[in-house]
């Protein structure tokens, strides 16, 4: 399965991947403070594990940051 995530081309072998099974490959350490767009549409964190991702799915993650 080819993804686009984050602007870079990325391929990955399970055909059936979920965005929690998606992000616990790409940051399985970091999972706090995330969102997920798929196609330009927000992923509500209660779908992560329910929502199938799709051949060239265009995948934006973003992380919450501090500062001012």
């Amino acid at each position: 399965m080819e993804l686009k995530i984050n602007n870079q081309i990325k391929h990955f072998t399970p055909e059936n991947l979920t965005v929690q099974a998606l992000l616990d490959l790409e940051i399985p350490t970091k999972q706090n403070g995330i969102a997920v767009a798929i196609n330009n549409t927000v992923i509500p964190k209660i779908n992560w594990n329910n929502h199938t991702l799709n051949q060239t799915d265009d995948i934006l993650i973003i992380s919450a940051t501090q500062g001012g």
